[in-house]
């Protein structure tokens, strides 16, 4: 018994010692890529084409969300549809021009946006005005000028002020209303939705799996962060904008 316990130990000695004189060789093979981990490129490939096309389409009653059908006058007096939309990607915004907070950082970061993407003929932006009592086609293209909107795919739209609240509060979820304590008379979401070319709510997923939905409007990519700490999504945005455009 004696005999075979210093077996087991002489063993034990020789394995310790065979660690700690070629792990640390080991470790530097890999460290100098001498030990190359071996994958296989078609899931690499794979991995990418998943990464391309990860944006969720957003679901109600397991049916996808589509922009409602809408028609109002713009900015140059013309009549805009859902349908003069189809084929291109775009943001949706809700907004008012006598706007004395939130606004002006919205579409200022939409105009960042427009330029980022100028030369793509197929990407647009939808902005409702939630004061249209105000905000006749006259004023919307002094705004449009204003903020240099040069995309002809951005349709500053004005009309029916129940239509609009409509498909503000029904037709996207993007909360407007009337309010004469708030500033300006108005409260409205600062969330941006974007729209796929065949009319889709699309967005990218959380942590968790889930959709956001919607991306905040009101922080730049230059601020990153606002005074609460809450994370800018514009750069998200601008990626998933492109992924779209790439479908």
């Amino acid at each position: 018994m004696k005999k075979t316990s210093y077996s087991y130990i002489g063993i034990a000695f020789v394995i310790l010692v065979f660690g700690i004189l070629f792990i640390p060789k080991i470790i530097d093979r890999i460290t100098n890529n001498d030990v190359i981990r071996k994958e296989s490129r078609s899931n690499f490939k794979d991995d990418k084409k998943t990464k391309a096309n990860d944006l969720a389409f957003i679901e109600i009653n397991g049916e996808r969300k589509k922009v409602p059908a809408f028609s109002f006058i713009n900015q140059d007096g013309k009549l805009v549809s859902n349908k003069d939309y189809e084929g291109k990607v775009y943001v949706i915004e809700f907004f008012f021009t006598t706007c004395p907070t939130i606004c002006p950082k919205m579409n200022a970061n939409l105009v960042q946006i427009q330029n980022e993407f100028k030369t793509f003929k197929d990407f647009g932006v939808a902005s409702f005005t939630i004061n249209p009592d105000h905000d006749t086609q006259a004023v919307l293209k002094d705004y449009a000028e204003q903020y240099k909107v040069t995309n002809p795919n951005w349709h500053l739209m004005t009309g029916d002020k129940d239509a609009i609240y409509k498909l503000a509060n029904e037709g996207f979820n993007l909360y407007a209303a009337e309010e004469e304590d708030a500033a300006g008379g108005f409260e409205h979401s600062g969330n941006f939705a974007l729209i796929d070319k065949n009319g889709y709510l699309r967005s990218r997923k959380d942590n968790f799996g889930n959709p956001i939905i919607y991306y905040r409007g009101i922080i730049s990519e230059e601020e990153q962060v606002d005074d609460e700490g809450v994370e800018e999504e514009i750069s998200a945005l601008k990626e998933d904008i492109k992924k779209l455009l790439d479908e």
